[in-house]
This record gives structure tokens, C-alpha cells and sequence, in this order.
């Protein structure tokens, strides 16, 4: 992996649903390869995302509640524990959009807590999908995963009506204070978005686009020389 290379905060991403296990082994060929955080692909795919990222550097993830997030807790509390059980490192969860509009964030605490219990130790990304939410509910709901016990905050789904912005990233960055990481996700496609997002206050970075951002960001090295 080349030193200080974008890739090294990318989770690569494929949560297509018409995605092949072709497709997902050119996923875990490029992660590796370019020296990736993880991969991020869907539960049904970790035996074969194991298997091909034995042995690698490359952290397998997964994700639960998605993309919706309206499943019952004690299901995505029973998914959480399977996905571990099948080998998931990193497990990204979405949470119940409903309750935030109903302002019930000791609920949605309460849920992450349990979740990140069965999760037993990896690393819990929650998904707050900020497109829905105004600053005050961000801001809360921010609070709430922090107090939870999750490793990360994640703005999108990437399956929501948009994805992450800079003044999403820079709010959740303000209230986790650097007491969590903040993950930007959703229409991430070029080094320029990337840097940007960084820049803003994202730790982790999620998206399909890695290849290209490494391609981009080597141009630029070059050109500095």
C-alpha cells in the first residue's frame, strides 16, 4: 500500500442488489490490492468476502438494518450476532428513521447499545441518514451513538434521496469531538469529494469509487513533484 494513499480510509464498497460473486471477488482483488480499510458487502457474501480476504490486511464488514433501518431490535440485534458469527469485522447498522422523527433518542441509544453488545467487541458504524434530519436531530442523534458505545457515525445509506454533504460531515464531526470517528457515505466518486469529506472531519470514508480516487490522488502527487 503506498504510503498516506486515500484508500487507506475507504471502506470499498458493493451493496448492489444485482451484484455476482464475480463482482464481489473483483471487489476484494481491488481492496487489497489497493490497500483498503475494508470491504463493505452484504451479509449473504461474507463466507466468499472471507475467503477471498484471508490472510490480507483488510477488514471484512457488513451491514444490518439495511437500508431502512425499521426491522424490530431484537432482529437486527439477531443479525448483528450472525454476521459476527460469519466472520464480519465491522458491522454497519441503520437506525430507525421513524423514531427520529418522533424525537426518540434515548430509544435509538437504548437499540445501538444493545446492537453494539452483540457485536462483542468489532467495530459499530451507525447510519443516522441525515438527509432526513434537521441539525437539531443530527446533533441528538449524534449524542446518542457517542454515549452507545458505537465506534463511528455514518451519514447515509447511499440508497437514501442524497448522500453525504460537507455540512453534515462537519456537524457530526463537531459533536463527536473526536470521541467517535465520523464515516461520510453516499455520491463520494472523485479524489476531490474525498479530500473534501477529510477535510470536513471524516474519518472513514465509504464508496465504490476507490480505484478512481487512488488513480486521481497518484495524478496529483505527480504533478507536485
Amino acid at each position: 500500500m503506498l504510503e498516506n494513499s486515500p484508500a487507506r480510509l475507504i471502506d470499498h464498497t458493493l451493496l448492489k442488489p444485482t451484484a455476482t460473486a464475480a463482482d464481489f471477488e473483483q471487489l476484494c482483488e481491488e481492496a487489497v490490492e489497493l490497500g483498503c480499510a475494508s470491504v463493505c458487502v452484504p451479509p449473504s457474501q461474507l463466507a466468499l468476502v472471507g475467503d477471498l480476504l484471508h490472510g490480507s490486511e483488510v477488514a471484512v464488514g457488513t451491514v444490518i438494518g439495511f437500508p431502512l433501518g425499521y426491522e424490530t431490535s431484537a432482529c437486527k440485534v439477531a443479525a448483528a450476532a450472525e454476521v459476527c458469527a460469519l466472520g464480519a469485522a465491522e458491522i454497519d447498522m441503520v437506525i430507525h428513521a421513524g423514531w427520529a422523527q418522533e424525537g426518540k433518542i434515548a430509544a435509538i441509544q437504548d437499540e445501538i447499545a444493545e446492537i453494539n453488545r452483540a457485536c462483542d467487541g468489532r467495530t459499530l458504524k451507525v447510519i443516522i441518514e441525515c438527509c432526513y434530519l434537521n441539525d437539531v436531530q443530527k446533533t441528538a442523534i449524534t449524542a446518542a451513538v457517542v454515549a452507545s458505545g458505537a465506534a463511528y457515525v455514518k451519514t447515509s445509506t447511499g440508497f437514501g434521496p442524497s448522500g453525504a454533504t460537507l455540512d453534515d460531515v462537519a456537524l457530526l464531526s463537531r459533536v463527536a469531538a473526536g470521541r467517535i470517528g465520523v464515516k461520510a457515505a453516499g455520491g463520494i466518486r472523485d479524489y476531490v469529494a474525498f479530500q473534501a469529506m477529510v477535510d470536513a472531519g471524516a474519518t472513514r470514508i465509504g464508496c465504490s469509487a476507490t480505484a478512481l480516487i487512488v488513480d486521481q490522488w497518484l495524478a496529483a502527487q505527480v504533478s507536485h513533484v
